[in-house]
């Protein structure tokens, strides 16, 4: 059974329209970004709640970050110019945040709301003017209003400040892999990501990249567009991230970029790819130090309608397992075994293995380094 839950202010059927309060505009819980502005509005600006107290916070960090998704940098991009300066009102003090809300505002200077006095009028394709129109009975039809991309401006801001707060190790690349039927051949362990700046693309593959770029300017002189693939790579991730069930941490990360406009699809790791692999081909398998290999996800950008698939994998009973009898905490050495019989976790970095055979029990620390 499924069981759908709606809070509602006013809702009534047949040619009434339904009127619901637009209230999901925050994301996150122990750290928490709030939201507000629209495209062609006097500004955009974002509540950050949860970030420690007595953090340095590097305000060229954010700039660095805010530069890189200014908008009219390129001949690829939209044509508007923004400065996309941010300014915080609260939450830090000389240059330490206080450990209250982080209140940041980027005002909207290059907007003419006069353009877009055509589009009052119309719906248009894969935009959301006829369901807001629909649901709330009027929306602001200048440059989208609330569901332009507009609005993730303030989202690079306040993922420039948690940056700033994750553990040390922890590396997140993010490039370009596709655009159109141009990809990259190989995955990211064959390209140097440190490449990806230097291309209007940001792809790590210069000839690729040359070439996305001339379909994107090719589509962009016939009036059309074209979608593309970006793929993110995370390494250095603590164990225990995410909470089961429904905050599993596929499931937030998945929510968090569907939730950018345009994006039409979700992978994780070998994602759709992985309904077609056997189980022994397809498991993360335990590498040294008790660590699988990295994860990585892919979004979908495209133009068209958005669809939704489920892949399930397998795995065999005789895939190998991490044996905590044969590690040891000096060299982290691993062994591969069918499997470890009564292994208890005492703590996130302490394990407790009972040899039935010995009839004893072992007490082993592994670094997460």
């Amino acid at each position: 059974m499924i069981i759908y839950c709606l809070t509602v202010k006013k809702l009534s059927f047949g040619n009434t329209l339904i009127h619901i309060d637009m209230s999901a505009n925050s994301i996150g819980e122990h750290l928490r970004l709030t939201t507000c502005g629209e495209s062609h509005g006097e500004a955009l600006a974002g509540i950050l709640d949860g970030v420690p107290a007595g953090i340095e916070l590097d305000l060229e960090v954010v700039k660095r970050e805010m530069a890189r998704r200014r908008p009219g940098q390129s001949a690829i991009s939209t044509p508007r110019k923004e400065k996309d300066d941010v300014r915080i009102i609260s939450g830090v003090f000389e240059g330490r945040t206080t450990g209250t809300p982080i209140g940041m505002i980027i005002e909207n200077e290059d907007h003419h709301s006069a353009d877009y006095g055509e589009i009052a009028r119309k719906f248009r394709p894969s935009h959301a003017d006829f369901t807001y129109t629909s649901k709330y009975g009027l929306r602001d039809y200048r440059g989208g209003g609330r569901s332009s991309a507009r609005e993730t401006a303030i989202r690079v801001a306040a993922g420039a400040i948690a940056r700033q707060i994750l553990p040390c190790g922890v590396e997140i690349k993010a490039y370009v892999s596709s655009v159109g039927g141009i990809s990259l051949d190989a995955d990211y362990t064959r390209y140097d990501l440190s490449q990806v700046e230097e291309n209007d693309v940001r792809c790590p593959d210069a000839v690729k990249a040359a070439a996305m770029k001339a379909l994107i300017e090719e589509c962009r002189a016939a009036g059309d567009s074209v979608g593309g693939v970006v793929t993110c790579v995370v390494k250095g991730v603590p164990v225990g991230l995410g909470e089961p069930i429904f905050d599993r941490l596929e499931a937030r990360l998945a929510a968090a970029m569907m939730s950018i406009p345009a994006s039409k699809g979700f992978e994780v790791g070998s994602g759709f790819a992985g309904s077609v692999m056997r189980g022994s081909e397809h498991n993360d398998i335990f590498v040294e130090g008790g660590r699988t290999e990295m994860t990585v996800f892919a979004i979908v950008l495209e133009n068209e309608e958005a669809y939704c698939e489920v892949s399930a994998s397998m795995f065999r009973e005789d895939e190998a397992t991490f044996d905590f009898d044969k590690a040891t905490a000096g060299n982290r050495t691993l062994a591969w075994i069918r499997e470890v019989q009564n292994a208890t976790t005492t703590d996130n970095m302490n394990y407790t293995v009972t040899d039935p055979n010995k009839g004893v029990t072992l007490g082993y620390t592994f670094g997460l380094d």
